[in-house]
C-alpha cells in the first residue's frame, strides 16, 4: 500500500508540477510577447516623431547633408536609446548611428524593409551580425509629398535586457514552482494518505480473514464508497465466520462419529492415496494413522488381501465384500466392505470407501453354538441310545428273566435321570446366559451359610469317606443371592467330591480381601474351594469353564456329571460381579478361588 500511496503522491505532484510549468511557460511567453509589442509601438512612435521633427531627404542628398544626417542620428541615439539607420529606397544605407554606412550591406531584402514597403511599417527580430546580438527592428518609409517612398528610417533595439528580464522571470518562476511543488507534494501525500489509509485497514482485515481470523472487522467512519466497501467486507467476514463455525461444528460432529464408531473406516482418494482412517480402523489393522495417511495404499504397510480388494474396487468400480483374517496385534476376523466413490470428473478417477467390521466374536459365537449343538446332541445321544438299547433287549425276551429285567430297568431309570439332569442344566445355563435369572440380594452370614452348605453335601462325601471342612472368620457378612451362591458352592463341592479319591479331603474357606491402604478395611470376600483330588492338567485349565468340556470324559459320565456345572458356576459368579480362577497341579489337587464384592451395586440404590 505504501507503493500505491507513493505512486499516487508522485502522480499528484507530477500533474501539479506540469500545470505550474505550463502556466509559467505560457506566462513568460506572454510577457515576452507583450514586452516586444510594447517596444515595437514605442519605436514606431519615436520614428514618427523623427519624421515630423526633421526633414529627411535621402534620395538627392549631398555628401555634406548625409554627414549632417549622420551627426544628427548619432545625437538622437542618446535620446532615443536605440540604434538609428537611414536607408534609401533602393536599400542603400546612408546613415547609421553605430556603424559606418559604407561598410553595411544593401538592406532592401531585410524583412522589416519589405514589410514597411508593403504595409507602411515593418517589424523584425533577428540576430545582428554587425553587433553580434539579437535585435528588434522597426522601419517606417519616408515619402515625398506625392507619396513616393524616398527611403526608410529604422530603429533597432537590443533584446539583451529583455532576455535578462526573462531570466529573472524564469528564476522567480522556477523558485515559485519548486516551493509550490514542495507544498503540492506535502498536500498530495496527505491527500493520498487519507485516501489509502482506509484501504490499508481493509487490506489488513482482508489479510486477517485470509489467515482464518474471521472475527476481524473494518471500522467504518464514513458513508461514502470507501465506507460502503468496508461494510461489504464486514458483511462478508460475518458470513464467512458463520459458515466456518457451521463447518467446524459439522466437521467436529463427523469426527466424533468416525472416532467413536465400532466399525473401521478408511477412505482412498482418486489418486490411490489413503485420505482417512479412524481409530477403530487403526485397532483392527494394528497400524497407526501416521503410517498410512498421505501414502499410496499399494506402498503402505497393510494386509495384502486388503490391498487386493482395494485394487479390485478401483479397477471395476463395483462394490466388493469379503472377509479376511488379521493376525497382528491379535487374530481377528474382519468383514471388509468396499464401495467406489464417484468423482464429478470421470477423468480424475474413482476413490473407494473401506468399512471394516470386527466379526471375530460373531464367528466365535457361531462356532460355540455349533459346538454346543454338537455337544448337546452327543450328550443326549448316549442316554437315549442306552435307554433304547436296553428297552429293545427287554422287548426281545429279557423281561421273562426277573433279575435281568430289573437290572435293565434300573439302568433305564438311571439314564433317564441323567437325561433329565442334562436337560435341566441346559435350561438353567440358557436362562443364566440370557440374564433371565433375577438375583434377590440379601445379607448372608457366611459362617452359618458355609456350615449349612457343608452339611447338605456331607452325605455324598461320606459315601467316599471324604472329609468335608469349612473355615470362616466369625461375623463375616456379604450381600448376595443366597440360593445362587449355594448353587455355586454345591457345584464346586460336588466336583471336588467326585474327583477326589476315597479318604481325601475337600475344604471351603471364606476370608476378607484387605485393601492396600493398611486400615484393615475390605470390599471383597474371597471364597476358596480346594480338594486333594486328581487335579487338572495345565493344558486343560484354560477350557474347564467351557460347556461340556471334560478333563476325564469317561469318569465324568460315570459320576453322573453333565459337563455344564463349571460353566454355570462361572456365569453365576459373573452375575454377582465377581471373578473365579482355578489353581491345580495334576495329581496334587485343585483349588477354585472366587472373589465377590461385599456390597452389590443395584439399580436405583444411592
Amino acid at each position: 500500500m505504501n507503493k500505491f500511496r507513493n505512486r499516487l503522491t508522485a502522480l499528484f505532484v507530477l500533474l501539479i508540477g506540469l500545470s505550474l510549468a505550463g502556466a509559467g511557460v505560457f506566462t513568460a511567453q506572454l510577457i515576452k510577447t507583450l514586452y516586444i509589442e510594447s517596444q515595437q509601438d514605442n519605436l514606431a512612435r519615436e520614428i514618427r516623431l523623427l519624421q515630423v521633427a526633421y526633414r529627411w531627404d535621402l534620395y538627392d542628398a549631398e555628401a555634406s547633408r548625409l554627414r549632417e544626417y549622420q551627426d544628427r542620428i548619432a545625437y538622437l541615439k542618446e535620446s532615443a536609446g536605440a540604434r538609428i539607420t537611414l536607408i534609401r529606397a533602393d536599400g542603400t544605407v546612408v546613415g547609421d548611428s553605430d556603424q559606418p554606412p559604407e561598410t553595411m550591406d544593401n538592406h532592401s531584402g531585410r524583412k522589416e524593409i519589405v514589410e514597411a514597403k508593403e504595409a507602411g511599417i515593418g517589424y523584425s527580430i533577428r540576430h545582428s551580425a554587425t553587433l553580434d546580438a539579437d535585435m528588434l527592428y522597426v522601419a517606417l518609409p519616408l515619402r515625398e509629398p506625392g507619396g513616393a517612398i524616398t527611403g526608410y528610417i529604422r530603429l533597432a533595439m537590443g533584446l539583451a535586457h529583455v532576455d535578462a528580464s526573462l531570466k529573472k522571470l524564469w528564476l522567480f518562476l522556477f523558485a515559485g514552482l519548486g516551493v509550490l511543488t514542495l507544498l503540492a507534494g506535502v498536500v498530495s501525500y496527505r491527500l493520498a494518505h487519507g485516501l489509502t489509509r482506509p484501504i490499508e485497514k481493509m487490506m489488513r482485515v482482508a489479510r486477517q480473514i485470509t489467515n482464518m481470523h474471521y472475527g476481524a472487522r473494518v471500522k467504518i467512519r464514513t458513508r461514502d464508497e470507501v465506507g460502503q466497501l468496508g461494510a461489504a467486507i464486514n458483511t462478508m467476514a460475518g458470513s464467512l465466520q458463520t459458515q466456518m463455525n457451521r463447518i467446524r461444528k459439522e466437521e467436529e460432529r463427523l469426527k466424533n462419529v468416525l472416532e467413536n464408531m465400532q466399525s473401521g473406516v478408511m477412505m482412498i482418494d482418486a489418486g490411490g492415496t489413503i485420505a482417512l482412517l479412524n481409530r477403530s480402523g487403526e485397532e483392527f489393522l494394528g497400524i497407526s494413522t501416521g503410517e498410512l495417511l498421505g501414502r499410496e495404499y499399494g506402498e503402505a504397510r497393510m494386509p495384502f488381501e486388503l490391498a487386493q480388494m482395494i485394487q479390485e474396487c478401483l479397477d471395476t468400480r463395483q462394490p466388493v465384500r469379503d472377509e479376511m483374517i488379521v493376525y497382528y496385534p491379535e487374530e481377528r476376523i474382519l468383514e471388509v466392505s468396499l464401495n467406489p466413490i464417484a468423482q464429478e470428473d470421470e477423468e480424475e478417477g474413482t476413490g473407494a470407501l473401506v468399512v471394516l467390521h470386527n466379526i471375530t466374536a460373531l464367528r466365535r459365537l457361531e462356532r460355540v453354538r455349533s459346538e454346543f449343538v454338537a455337544n448337546v446332541s452327543h450328550e443326549l445321544k448316549t442316554p437315549v441310545a442306552a435307554v433304547k438299547g436296553f428297552a429293545e433287549t427287554l422287548l426281545a425276551g429279557a423281561m421273562n428273566d426277573t433279575e435281568t429285567a430289573r437290572a435293565f430297568l434300573q439302568i433305564i431309570y438311571d439314564e433317564s435321570e441323567r437325561l433329565n439332569r442334562l436337560i435341566g442344566d441346559i435350561l438353567e445355563l440358557s436362562k443364566i446366559e440370557s440374564k433371565r435369572v433375577p438375583l434377590q440380594y440379601s445379607p448372608v452370614d457366611l459362617p452359618e451359610f458355609l456350615a449349612k452348605t457343608v452339611q447338605m453335601m456331607q452325605a455324598e462325601a461320606d459315601k467316599k469317606n471324604i472329609r468335608l471342612e469349612a473355615a470362616c472368620e466369625p461375623s463375616l457378612f456379604m450381600e448376595a443371592d443366597e440360593d445362587r451362591l449355594r448353587q455355586i458352592l454345591i457345584n464346586l463341592l460336588s466336583n471336588g467330591i467326585n474327583y477326589t479319591p476315597e479318604g481325601g479331603r475337600v475344604r471351603v474357606t471364606a476370608e476378607p480381601v484387605l485393601l492396600e491402604n493398611g486400615t484393615g478395611d475390605y470390599d471383597k470376600i474371597r471364597i476358596a474351594v480346594s480338594d486333594t483330588g486328581i487335579g487338572i492338567p495345565k493344558k486343560d485349565l484354560p477350557r474347564i469353564f467351557e460347556r461340556f468340556y471334560r478333563v476325564d470324559k469317561a469318569r465324568s459320565r460315570s459320576s453322573g456329571g453333565t459337563g455344564l456345572g463349571l460353566s454355570i458356576v462361572k456365569h453365576l459368579v459373573e452375575l454377582h460381579h465377581g471373578t473365579i480362577t482355578v489353581e491345580s497341579e495334576h495329581g496334587a489337587g485343585t483349588r477354585f478361588l472366587i472373589e465377590l464384592p461385599v456390597v452389590q451395586e443395584q439399580p436405583g440404590r444411592f
